[in-house]
Formats: structure tokens, C-alpha cells, sequence
């Protein structure tokens, strides 16, 4: 595998962007517009071979999708409680809509994205607890879409009442700090522009940014205007993991040193 100085992955990256229209080297696969510059460099996937390269990550997104940026996976606390699976799952999820077909009859889902600027109709939410340092989930029967979910909201009073969660499950702003850092604290991000022709899917990166120190306070700040996500995915089968995401183009405002080449 090549071997890249951050002056040479710079220079790369520029020579990716005067090659124009690039097909993509992944069809089908949404990673395929961060693939196809790692197959042009020669690098494994997340895998940047420069000196420190725990510290760089590559992101790259397309530009005319409002696809979110998923940054980590993270459990909240308290961690012992298992709280997706044996909290959120059993007493406020909902059947699966695959539920007898695909999977057993009484398969279960909790599926939300919340964030902390509105509730859901299902009435979730997370707000930034500043003196406590920490992301809590919460949940407002009073939010809940009457019409649509009056029968769900039936049966989460009846499991476990219409109050808000106990406890509610948390993230430490120290705990998210600490895993941002193993993965993000600088980066190149790298923005396409999309077109298809004869079913072929192009990229053309014509925006390259490089990212330094990643900041917490903007991070947090993040989240008050909606920019922050948390996206529960779990079934009676499974749990998929509790990401944390972010709206196109929001890794730019997280950082306190973008630079744009």
C-alpha cells in the first residue's frame, strides 16, 4: 500500500479533482463515493497511510443528497441496563412492519432518529444538559401524534406509563469527545458532484476541505440547531447500533480550523 506525506494526500486529492467526472467504482453502494477515491489512492478503506493517521480521517459525501453523515456508534449509559434492548425496545417499541412475514409474529421495532430542536410523533427528543455534561433522551407522551400512534401510546401506558423515561439514557459529552477524537479529530472531507449517464453513476470532487481540531463546544452547539442527530435501529432480532449522525455539510462547522484547498 502506497505510503502518503499530508502534503502529498493534498496534492492527491487535487490531482482527484482535476481528473473531472470519475465513474463510481462501487455501483450500488452508497460508501461508493468514498471507495472509489480510496481505490484511486491505493488505500484500504479508512485506513489513511500518513504519518499520525490515527489522527486523519477521510469523509467523503455527495453534494446534491441530503444523505447525513454518520460519525459513531455509541450505546447510551447506563451501559449496564442495556437500555436500547431491554428498555426503549420492550416498553416503547412498536410491531415490525415485517412482523409474520419476514420475521416472527411478535417481532418488535424501535426505530427513531431524534434530534433536539423537535420531538418525533412519537414523542422522542434528546436535549444538551450543559451542567451535567450530557446528551439525555427523553420522551413527552403529551408530543405523541394522537391520530396516527393512539393505539401504540395505549400500549406504552400500559407497559410502563406516560411519564418520562427512568432513568433516561445518556451520553457524556467527555465519553463522545473521547470517541470523536479516536476518529475524527482532524479530517479531509472531500464534497461530489453527482450525475448519471447510461445507467453509470460519475463523481466529481470538486470541494476538498481539511479539518483540524475538532471542537466539543461546537460539536455540543451542534445539536441546537438540529444539525445533530441520534439514530436508534433495533428489532426483537437484533440491534443495529445507535449512531450518531450529522446533516449534510454540518462537519464544517465542528472544527475550529477549516481550510479549504
Amino acid at each position: 500500500m502506497k505510503t502518503f506525506s499530508k502534503n502529498e494526500l493534498i496534492e492527491s486529492l487535487r490531482e482527484i479533482r482535476e481528473m473531472g467526472w470519475i465513474p463510481n467504482a462501487r455501483p450500488g453502494n452508497d460508501g461508493g463515493v468514498g471507495n472509489t477515491v480510496e481505490d484511486i489512492l491505493g488505500i484500504e478503506e479508512n485506513n489513511l497511510p500518513i504519518p499520525n493517521a490515527s489522527e486523519w480521517e477521510l469523509k467523503c459525501q455527495r453534494s446534491n443528497r441530503s444523505t447525513l453523515t454518520t460519525l459513531f456508534h455509541m450505546e447510551p449509559s447506563p451501559r449496564a441496563l442495556k437500555f436500547v434492548s431491554q428498555v426503549l425496545l420492550p416498553k416503547y417499541g412498536w410491531s415490525h412492519r415485517e412482523a409474520g412475514k419476514k420475521y416472527p409474529p411478535n417481532e418488535m421495532s424501535f426505530r427513531q432518529t431524534i434530534n433536539a430542536q423537535n420531538r418525533t410523533n412519537r414523542g422522542f427528543c434528546f436535549t444538551a444538559d450543559n451542567d451535567l455534561k450530557r446528551f439525555v433522551v427523553s420522551f413527552d407522551s403529551k408530543a405523541v401524534d394522537k391520530v396516527e400512534h393512539e393505539h401504540w401510546l395505549e400500549f406504552v401506558d400500559k407497559r410502563v406509563g406516560l411519564g418520562e423515561l427512568t432513568p433516561q439514557p445518556y451520553w457524556g459529552f467527555d465519553d463522545i469527545f473521547h470517541k470523536l477524537g479516536t476518529k475524527l479529530l482532524n479530517c479531509f472531507y472531500l464534497l461530489a458532484d453527482v450525475k448519471k449517464e447510461n445507467h453509470t453513476e460519475y463523481f466529481w470532487y470538486k470541494k476538498i476541505y481539511m479539518l483540524q481540531n475538532l471542537s466539543l463546544e461546537k460539536f455540543v452547539h451542534a445539536s441546537t440547531n438540529g444539525a445533530l442527530l441520534i439514530d436508534f435501529d433495533a428489532r426483537t432480532g437484533h440491534n443495529h447500533g445507535t449512531k450518531f449522525r450529522l446533516r449534510p455539510k454540518a462537519m464544517l462547522t465542528i472544527y475550529n480550523i477549516v481550510e479549504e484547498f
